[in-house]
């Protein structure tokens, strides 16, 4: 069942953890089948260079578990998860990381803003990765803590845990956005350490949301 996701959610998880945005079995992944609406998602305590697509599990959006072959148990955040796609009807994939300068952020509780614009990929509605606050792993106290936060936008991190990126496409743009919360949370840290503590200087959402495709390039009439 589900046999492409299954792979692609797989990869992307060895991926993260490769890539070191995740580590001591960390973090975990999922994504959507559109037209089933059951979800592809991780094991939970499993090391991700173990892993095959065989276990990944399937589950509906009522936490039922419809299909674990290896009988393994889905990740503890499942409902978090869950509540992302529920919340965010655009959601087909989400990837949950546990990165470092993300996750110090994350500790301090602090937003990071748009300090580069290549952030205006990460589906940012008020120029900053947003905090979603505490709540205790695997209850329901934290999937609710996280629904302001994805209402505001697609990459944002959970106070004193990590952080969490998702996509309307596919695992894969997902993982990117969970990357570059860890890119500009590291170039964050980098700026306002030479700054001494002074916040650089960031750009608003308006600036943000003005970019488009330069009209100057021309193609080929077909």
């Amino acid at each position: 069942m589900l046999e492409n996701l299954k792979k692609d959610v797989c990869e992307i998880a060895k991926r993260a953890q490769r890539d070191g945005l995740c580590k001591h079995k960390s973090g975990n992944f999922s994504a959507r089948d559109v037209k089933s609406g059951y979800i592809v998602i991780t094991p939970t305590s499993v090391d991700r260079e173990l892993l095959t697509p065989r276990d990944m599990i399937v589950m509906d959006l009522e936490a039922n578990v419809i299909e674990n072959l290896s009988g393994l148990k889905p990740t503890s955040e499942s409902l978090m998860h869950i509540t992302i796609y529920k919340t965010r009807k655009d959601a087909n994939a989400i990837a949950h990381t546990h990165s470092m300068y993300a996750t110090t952020f994350a500790l301090l509780n602090k937003p990071i803003p748009a300090i580069v614009y290549e952030v205006a990929n990460m589906g940012l509605t008020k120029g900053r990765v947003p905090v979603a606050p505490y709540g205790r792993p695997g209850t329901m106290e934290l999937a609710n803590s996280v629904v302001d936060a994805c209402m505001e936008a697609e990459s944002f991190l959970m106070e004193s845990h990590g952080a969490v990126a998702f996509d309307s496409q596919d695992i894969y743009e997902a993982f990117l956005k969970a990357a570059y919360i860890e890119e500009l949370a590291q170039l964050y840290y980098n700026a306002v350490t030479v700054l001494q503590g002074k916040e650089p200087k960031s750009f608003a959402q308006e600036e943000l949301q003005k970019w488009e495709y330069p009209k100057e390039i021309k193609f080929p009439k077909q």
